[in-house]
């Protein structure tokens, strides 16, 4: 059986690529999920120069050495860890392989995080109204950017204030704050589109440059970085930038965490948690133990 990356795209799927899909297919996972993990079930068979199914557990260990060796990121190499680890267990049923390979540890670094001034300045240089109302209900509902691009016109509920994100990472349902600025904002550009003919009933909430279809990620990154330079803004701003300023800002208004982790849509404390490093103005407000040791001492010691 073979996954080869020089068979055209006419020809016959291979019994291997074809059960691999099933075995994805079967536990629902997404079909980006799908296509990174053939494309990098692709990349180890162009390593080996013969069908992946081969595979020994020295050629994983030479494959890791070579990601490792010829500068690919951990990110990246710990992106191929997951799609090997579903090839080798699931589709070939070779555990031994999947215990060979490797996570690389690399320091996790504090989210970039915008003031509410500078999202003001990047939402007024949004390139349209389209992509000012997409990039605000990232901010304004803490979105992913794969959740903004999805969202259909009968997702948003004025009625109950909410935004339905159907499912978002996980495969998880659940519902978003709609904010009634946020709310008038999506009405300023539900209006446009319809005077353009870009909105179709129950449609996309953000079509592409096809009404049939949503606007893509990659759109709205490059309506982000455009944003980001007309304003001025020097910090690496990205769509997911917005979301961690909302999760930032909220707890720097004393919103509680465990609200804040079922907004996001977070199955573990621990990611929301993330956000507490960087929220400043709660670290400005909390009273240094060393101050309260120099007004003791100013006061005298206790019962003295």
């Amino acid at each position: 059986m073979s996954i080869s990356t020089t068979q055209p795209e006419s020809a016959p799927i291979s019994p291997l690529r074809q059960r691999m899909l099933e075995d994805m297919a079967m536990r629902g996972l997404r079909s980006h999920t799908q296509h990174d993990y053939i494309r990098i079930v692709k990349s180890f068979a162009t390593f080996l120069g013969r069908s992946p199914d081969t595979a020994t557990v020295e050629d994983v260990r030479r494959f890791q050495v070579y990601q490792r060796e010829s500068g690919m990121q951990p990110q990246s190499i710990n992106n191929s860890v997951s799609g090997l680890r579903f090839f080798f267990t699931v589709a070939l049923n070779r555990p031994d392989l999947s215990l060979r390979l490797v996570l690389v540890r690399f320091p996790r670094k504090l989210p970039d995080v915008l003031s509410v001034e500078e999202v003001g300045r990047l939402l007024e240089a949004a390139p349209s109204l389209k992509y000012k109302a997409a990039l605000g209900t990232a901010y304004g509902a803490g979105l992913r950017v794969s959740e903004v691009a999805a969202l259909k016109i009968d997702d948003i509920d004025s009625t109950r204030m909410l935004i339905r994100i159907e499912q978002g990472k996980g495969r998880k349902d659940r519902n978003a704050m709609l904010s009634p600025q946020l709310l008038a904002l999506l009405r300023l550009w539900w209006r446009e589109g319809k005077r353009r003919n870009v909105m179709l009933p129950h449609g996309w909430l953000f079509p592409g440059r096809s009404c049939t279809e949503p606007v893509s990620t990659r759109q709205i990154n490059r309506a982000v970085h455009e944003a980001a330079e007309v304003a001025g803004i020097r910090k690496h701003v990205s769509p997911h930038t917005l979301r961690h300023s909302f999760a930032t800002h909220l707890l720097e208004q004393d919103v509680d965490i465990r609200v804040i982790q079922v907004l996001l849509g977070h199955s573990k404390l621990d990611t929301t948690a993330l956000y507490a490093r960087v929220a400043t103005k709660t670290i400005r407000a909390v009273t240094s133990p060393l101050e309260r040791l120099q007004l003791l001492m100013e006061g005298g010691s206790p019962g003295g």
